[in-house]
């Protein structure tokens, strides 16, 4: 039996542990983040750096100890196959159910409009996409939800027909993977290349997963033109596409979109494509140049497509987070086009902290970020685009665009 002194000591214990155990889970208290990409499918070889930037971005902000006053964020990563709409949502479900604040992706536009239309905006958390391009995604109804560093396919189409036209070529034939992505931009740079005066000889589909791509390849074949555009996935059916002209002798000029510009390619093909060309989104600025310090030193590989773009939607939604005072997904999007569009101090890669802190004093911020971040009405960027072309068997940047 305990004496008197004995019970109350072990319950002034008990109240102490209780304090401490709540003082710890309240300090030490993990914010989880969703980090939806396809990492298999048709551009699993773009992905794992497209993830870590993000993941960059969360540390940086983690690392600070200014994010809402010492809180670090768990990235949870999750697959969205880039193709399967029903696995991406299931991956999405997931996500939401393990609580996550807010959604960094996904990536391709098919699957990433299926996840917010279903999961994401039904209850109520922000994606910001790096690199969903499709056109169709600016109208999607998405009650403020929905957001893509990326610019879209409306503009991109324009830039891969004015380089195709700055290039010289007089006639096109034109393949794309038969998705949203696929055919939104096939169609945008089909009617800006015959604005140009260039004749498109044909537009076809292709599906991707298909061993031998001599049938597709033959039909362009017979279409004819100096160069064909390839709109798909430079690790499935756009990449079978250029082995099977290379291989027929079809054709040995490739305009590239930007699913199939990645070193996959030319580890694969290498001199080959050295008459091929084409532009992805992306930035020669200031913060680009800052970004690629900052992932280098993290031995992140900043040329890869989608990098800075995948560093900055993660970090715009830390940004919202402190812009509100809250992880709460409902806080996160009403905050997320203060913190992109300014006015306030310009912010770029490297400088969360400093963001943070401005932020917690009641300072506005403008996150320029490593691709000079500015958002539409809409939530999309405005963006810029890199033209690239291929030397040596490897992709350079000629310019921006």
């Amino acid at each position: 039996m305990l004496t008197i002194n004995e019970g109350i000591m072990k319950k002034l214990f008990i109240a102490a542990f209780i304090f401490v155990s709540t003082f710890t889970t309240n300090v030490f208290a993990e914010i989880k983040m969703g980090v939806i990409l396809g990492f298999t499918g048709p551009i699993e070889s773009l992905t794992p750096a497209m993830a870590a930037s993000a993941e960059l971005a969360f540390k940086e902000a983690s690392d600070s100890g200014s994010l809402l006053g010492g809180e670090t964020i768990t990235p949870v990563r999750a697959d969205s196959t880039c193709v399967d709409s029903a696995a991406a949502q299931s991956a999405a479900e997931g996500l939401v159910s393990q609580g996550v604040a807010a959604i960094m992706g996904a990536d391709c536009s098919g699957v990433t409009g299926a996840i917010a239309t279903n999961v994401a905006v039904p209850n109520g958390v922000v994606m910001i996409s790096p690199s969903a391009t499709s056109p169709g995604l600016t109208d999607l109804a998405d009650n403020g939800f929905f957001f893509r560093t990326a610019p879209s396919d409306a503009r991109g189409g324009q830039i891969l027909a004015d380089i195709t036209k700055d290039r010289g070529i007089k006639s096109v034939a034109i393949t794309y993977t038969n998705n949203d992505y696929g055919k939104g931009l096939a169609d945008v740079y089909a009617a800006a290349c015959k604005a140009h005066g260039i004749s498109v000889t044909t537009s076809a589909a292709h599906e991707d997963g298909k061993a031998d791509y001599s049938s597709e390849v033959a039909t362009l074949a017979s279409a004819g033109g100096d160069a064909v555009a390839v709109i798909g996935y430079l690790d499935q059916g756009g990449k079978g596409i250029i082995q099977g002209s290379l291989d027929s002798g079809a054709f040995d000029t490739f305009i590239l979109s930007d699913g199939m510009i990645g070193d996959s390619l030319t580890d694969a093909f290498g001199k080959s494509l050295n008459k091929s060309f084409g532009s992805l989104p992306g930035s020669t600025g200031k913060g680009a140049g800052v970004f690629a310090k900052v992932a280098g030193a993290a031995g992140i590989d900043p040329s890869g497509p989608y990098t800075g773009e995948s560093y900055d939607a993660a970090a715009l939604i830390v940004l919202a987070m402190q812009a509100g005072g809250s992880a709460d997904r409902g806080s996160i999007a009403k905050n997320v086009m203060a913190v992109a569009n300014g006015p306030g101090k310009k912010i770029y890669p490297g400088e969360l902290k400093k963001a943070l802190d401005l932020l917690a004093k009641g300072k506005a911020v403008d996150y320029e970020g490593a691709t000079g971040v500015t958002f539409t009405s809409v939530g999309e960027a405005e963006g810029s685009f890199l033209e690239k072309e291929i030397k040596g068997g490897k992709f350079k940047t000629k310019k921006q665009r």
